[in-house]
């Protein structure tokens, strides 16, 4: 009977998704948020997913997230498109004239688009680095470094430009203006002024230059060590913070380590920062900073949880593991009190939600190890993280809510053999279905 409403379910969801064909958008917790992609210390062709609340605490969200079909995977950028996709750029191999291009609907699961030779330098030059820089008139570049001799030249950046808006044809390549063996340009621009930080090939620092066009020409206004970080540094990375300022990233290959710093005007920053967790092990990345995402608001106050899918089964606690059980308002009153929850502002973030048990004040769902538990709130931040899930439109539509994890990104509340636990989102109908909800009045 089960396999039978799931079949069913599975037919509805597939129908309701070719009729309304949503984009899925990945939201770790409330906006804004970070998402990081990087290749790794372990692996030049396996691309890990990472997101943070805060732009210094990534969580891992995949591991091997995206393996090309040849070649490598170093230096991935990310970019969300006006389509609703991401798109992801990246280096193809250690030589040739070749970038990569991929695209995801979630930043988790990730599809093989195409390599495109920009025809610089053939097999024998190196096409390094690419980062994708949207100007203000919404126009669509990648910018990348190119050597004509191969490992060991001189590398220079190039910029190429979207020509459709599929991201699936682009301009032959144009200089950015910038002298020999510069390397690893990042472009942000903030008003009528592009800024430039770039690696120096001879002396191994990241320099800052600035231009009122993006083929120049350029003004270096911070070269060798200008802001005190040292040499042995490549790969640089900005994002902006929430109270404006600025945050670079950059890889200090020479040490093993990986670092940022801030800056409230991109002349002056502070002294860099290791990045705690990641150092050591992330490689030449870059985050994307969300301003707009799917926070789902969800009913406060006492509420129960319907499966979307079993619309006779509710979210209920029971030997302090949480699963779906059939009640109604005809259950045993100890059955009821079980499924309802006093649904209140996150513990560990108030643009979320934690379930405190009506019949346990102080208990908790949270995750641990991996499935949905009932337990005292000991106080610690892991308790609170575990605690905490943030709202997203249910996966299943229909005015459904789904739940993700607030301290696991990608990650979310679905039952499985009607027991709940916290699984990777899944592209699937089935995991739609399970992992989608409907917040009613409380049953008891």
């Amino acid at each position: 009977m089960r396999r039978y409403h799931r079949v069913l379910a599975a037919l509805f969801t597939v129908v309701m998704a070719v009729v309304l064909t949503p984009v899925a958008a990945h939201a770790a917790g409330p906006v804004p948020h970070y998402l990081m992609t990087a290749f790794t210390n372990s692996s030049e062709s396996n691309m890990y997913v990472y997101d943070s609340p805060n732009a210094s605490t990534f969580s891992l969200v995949r591991a091997n997230a995206y393996t090309p079909p040849s070649g490598l995977i170093r230096d991935p950028s990310v970019l969300r498109h006006t389509d609703g996709y991401y798109y992801l750029v990246y280096t193809t191999n250690w030589t040739g004239d070749t970038i990569g291009f991929a695209r995801s609907a979630d930043s988790v699961s990730w599809t093989f688009l195409r390599n495109v030779t920009v025809g610089l330098n053939g097999a024998t030059g190196s096409t390094w680095a690419p980062e994708w820089f949207k100007d203000s008139d919404g126009s669509v570049h990648v910018i990348f470094s190119a050597s004509t001799t191969g490992t060991a030249g001189q590398f220079r950046p190039y910029r190429i430009t979207a020509t459709n808006a599929d991201l699936s044809s682009w301009s032959a390549p144009a200089a950015l203006g910038i002298p020999a063996n510069y390397i690893d340009s990042f472009v942000v621009k903030v008003g009528s002024t592009y800024h430039n930080f770039l690696k120096n090939e001879t002396t191994k620092y990241i320099e800052h230059a600035t231009a009122t066009s993006l083929t120049g020409p350029w003004q270096f206004t911070g070269v060798g060590n200008w802001a005190g970080w040292g040499s042995g540094l490549e790969g640089p990375a900005l994002t902006r913070l929430p109270d404006g300022r600025w945050r670079i990233y950059f890889d200090n290959y020479t040490g093993g380590r990986y670092y940022y710093a801030d800056s409230s005007d991109l002349s002056a920053f502070s002294a860099k920062v290791e990045l705690s967790g990641l150092s050591g092990v992330a490689r030449h990345f870059t985050v994307l900073r969300e301003d707009a995402g799917d926070t789902t608001a969800v009913p406060t106050g006492n509420r129960s949880l319907r499966s979307a899918n079993f619309p006779d089964r509710y979210l209920r606690h029971r030997d302090n593991l949480a699963r779906i059980d059939p009640l109604s308002a005809s259950s045993a009153l100890a059955d009821r009190r079980d499924a309802t929850f006093t649904v209140t502002a996150g513990l560990a973030n108030n643009g979320c939600y934690s379930f405190q048990a009506v019949n346990l004040p102080g208990y908790y769902l949270r995750h641990y190890n991996m499935r949905l538990t009932l337990q005292r709130d000991d106080g610690t931040a892991i308790f609170k993280g575990d605690a905490t899930f943030c709202g997203r439109a249910g996966l299943a539509g229909g005015g459904t809510t789904s739940f993700e994890s607030y301290n696991l990104p990608g990650r979310y509340l679905r039952h499985y053999n009607y027991e709940m636990r916290l699984d990777l989102k899944a592209s699937t109908s089935v995991f739609a279905s399970d992992a989608s909800f409907t917040v009613t009045s409380p049953l008891a």
